[in-house]
């Protein structure tokens, strides 16, 4: 399909019906042509004989041409459309000269921090800086700045003034609201004011972004976009918000009080399904919010055509060949479906993609697989075949009209809606067909496995067991505490014995030995030292040694945030025990790995505290000897040392070591802020 020349005519598309979840992507061939890369650089702009580019798309990631990064998919749909676009990666921001590279876009901006909120990206839970960027070539961190979209956003407003500026992606979508920042401990206002973009674009995306370009196009200001699902923006001060809006308490209200903050998330999440959810409003000062429904759910044909564009699967080639380490997980992955109806509390993937199955027909999933099997450079083995859940494939509510009625956050907490269609039927014969394709010799499942519905499925876990599996199966029950797991809208933990019970009984039919591999999280709101002494007493018991822990991380928007901030259950305004102090949760993920030596004086610390020392011993139940090994001492000495070198939980420049005062990698002081032809950041008396 020919790209929009730069003199071509407004496209004939003209607005799209908001309220329709029909098709309206752009028609593709069943097996597309393969095409090269999006230009990343003026030169390749320059080499496909452009002479301006409709879309750049700004992204914090490394540029790879894989459905699994949002520039990649977003990219495509676009050139699809008829576009052209090109991709601004990891660009320096402390200058404006990187967005001023391939000149002037026609239509806008299209602003992403990534596909991770770049704060998360940068900091672990106990907010020290990360050795690693997944999302960068060779892992280098320091590609990106913090809270990314800001200053994206800033620079592409000095770059060109005028042109439009549209955030989207995790982090833009994620605080679109008044939210709660983990990394500074303060309510935040709106994402809109602060990086000034004309819209924020949440959800996945494809659909509205298509429609902003063919808008703009067809010659609407980016003001007439605000009528469209999915979006949110900033209003004037003397703009009149919606009549029919649900209006939340205001960023004042969500800052000073507690109770309204949880008030306002309630209300968030009460209208997250896009079948019934309402237009919502959320006052700064004197300035409204707006933010719209979400959008449909994408229809299956445009599923189909999103995953069979021509992707090549590769990173560009300007890294000389540099490992991305996100794609070396999920390069030789296929996804077969998106959205979840888990709910879980602290899981942004409901909030971001919906909790309404979208699925890939089975023809559409073998012809991807098919052409990895005719890539030379293919293994033969597929990493994965799945999604944000394993097995809900296909899945949906069986009374539609219900569905478009129904406010529950989860279809499956505190049990299985008796509407839910669970019929694992159509996943077999998907996991059976994708073992029969030509140059492929294995398919793994590594997505994780809702192991309440899995249960319900005898076939299923016996084809999983037999095929699917390579010795270990990565599950997430998360926590053994009934309380935790209530918050969490997770199963109760017989829930993850009965599932560990039924996987053995289909390996050992399979002639197979075969392990859980169970991953749980330390912190959450409602863990107490009680309850991680118990989860750690149940690891023992039971004989796992889990190497990889989580620590509960706040990340905005998330229903368990909320807690962790306000300490109440915003559903149920009972109180919530927070461990908020640096010492407890180490105590607490140190309880996880009772049995590594360096965690022996943690360990011991946190059963002191919490009255247990007959877990301190040589007893069957016994977590920690009652002399520490030589191993911990060593590594207690060796974190003195490292605390006394300082620089240990932020990147503070060390001036003993002759580096510049202030923050490492921050930009230099100037005396011109973002706002173009002003002097200065302070914003004029009027």
């Amino acid at each position: 399909m020919r790209p929009a020349s730069s003199d071509s005519k407004p496209c004939s598309a003209g607005r799209l019906d908001p309220n329709t979840a029909a098709t309206q992507l752009p028609v593709l061939p069943v097996v597309p042509l393969a095409l090269p890369l999006l230009p990343a650089t003026p030169e390749e702009v320059a080499a496909r004989g452009w002479d301006a580019v409709d879309v750049v798309f700004v992204t914090g990631d490394a540029y790879v041409d894989h459905p699994a990064f949002a520039m990649g998919i977003l990219g495509r749909v676009l050139e699809a459309a008829g576009f052209r676009v090109a991709i601004l990666s990891q660009p320096d921001w402390r200058s404006v000269q990187a967005w001023r590279q391939f000149g002037r876009p026609r239509l806008f901006f299209g602003i992403s921090a990534g596909n991770m909120d770049s704060m998360i990206n940068h900091y672990t839970a106990n907010k020290k800086v990360r050795n690693d960027d997944a999302y960068s070539p060779g892992g280098r961190i320091g590609l990106r700045p913090d809270r990314a979209t800001i200053p994206y956003c800033q620079r592409a407003r000095e770059a060109f003034p005028g042109v439009p500026v549209i955030a989207g992606g995790v982090e833009a979508s994620l605080r679109r609201l008044a939210h709660y920042d983990y990394w500074s401990d303060t309510v935040r206002r709106s994402i809109l004011l602060d990086s000034k973009a004309d819209l924020v674009v949440f959800g996945m995306g494809e659909h509205q972004i298509v429609e902003i370009a063919r808008r703009l196009q067809a010659g609407e200001t980016v003001k007439d976009l605000r009528d469209m699902r999915g979006v949110a923006f900033a209003m004037g001060a003397s703009e009149t918000p919606p009549t029919e809006a649900l209006v939340l308490p205001s960023f004042e209200d969500v800052k000073a009080d507690k109770l309204k903050f949880a008030k306002a998330t309630k209300h968030i999440h009460q209208e997250t399904n896009p079948l019934n959810a309402k237009t919502l409003v959320q006052y700064h000062d004197r300035q409204a919010v707006v933010c719209r429904p979400p959008a449909l759910p994408i229809s299956q044909e445009d599923m189909d055509r999103v995953y069979g564009l021509p992707y090549t699967r590769r990173p560009h080639p300007m890294y000389g060949g540099q490992r991305i380490p996100a794609h070396e997980v999920v390069k030789d992955s296929v996804t077969i479906m998106r959205g979840c109806f888990g709910g879980c509390t602290f899981c942004s993937i409901t909030a971001h993609q919906g909790r309404i199955i979208q699925s890939r027909s089975q023809e559409s999933v073998l012809a991807e697989l098919r052409q990895m099997g005719k890539d030379p450079k293919f293994s033969g083995v597929v990493s994965d075949i799945g999604g944000p859940t394993a097995n809900m494939y296909q899945m949906r509510c069986t009374r539609p009209e219900v569905e478009a009625k129904c406010k529950r956050l989860s279809c499956v907490h505190p049990s299985v809606c008796k509407l839910l269609g669970t019929d694992h039927g159509p996943l077999v014969e998907l996991m059976k067909e994708s073992r029969e394709v030509p140059g492929v010799n294995k398919v793994f499942v590594a997505s994780g496995i809702r192991m309440d519905l899995a249960q319900q499925s005898p076939e299923y876990l016996e084809e999983l067991a037999r095929h699917h599996v390579g010795g270990t199966l990565k599950v997430a029950p998360e926590h053994t505490d009934r309380n935790v797991l209530n918050l969490m809208k997770k199963p109760d933990a017989n829930d993850f014995a009965g599932f560990a019970e039924a996987f053995g009984r289909a390996s050992r039919k399979a002639g197979k030995t075969q392990f859980l591999v169970p991953y749980y999280i330390a912190s959450h709101p409602g863990s107490d030292l009680a309850a991680m002494i118990d989860l750690a007493l149940f690891l023992k018991r039971n004989g796992h040694r889990p190497d990889q822990v989580q620590d509960f991380i706040p990340a905005p928007f998330d229903i368990a945030t909320c807690m962790y901030y306000t300490g109440l259950d915003p559903f149920t305004g009972e109180e919530v025990h927070v461990a908020r102090g640096l010492r407890d949760r180490k105590m607490q993920r140190a309880l996880m790995q009772f049995f590594k030596p360096e965690n022996y004086f943690m360990v011991r610390e946190a059963l002191l505290k919490a009255g247990r020392r007959d877990l301190i011993g040589s007893g069957c139940d016994c977590l920690i000897p009652s002399n520490p090994p030589k191993v911990a001492i060593e590594a207690r000495r060796s974190r003195a040392n490292e605390v006394a070198e300082g620089d240990h939980y932020h990147a503070v420049a060390n001036p003993a070591r002759g580096e510049p005062a202030g923050e490492r990698g921050a930009a230099p002081a100037s005396p011109a802020g973002y706002r173009p032809g002003r002097k200065t950041r302070i914003r004029r008396k009027k």
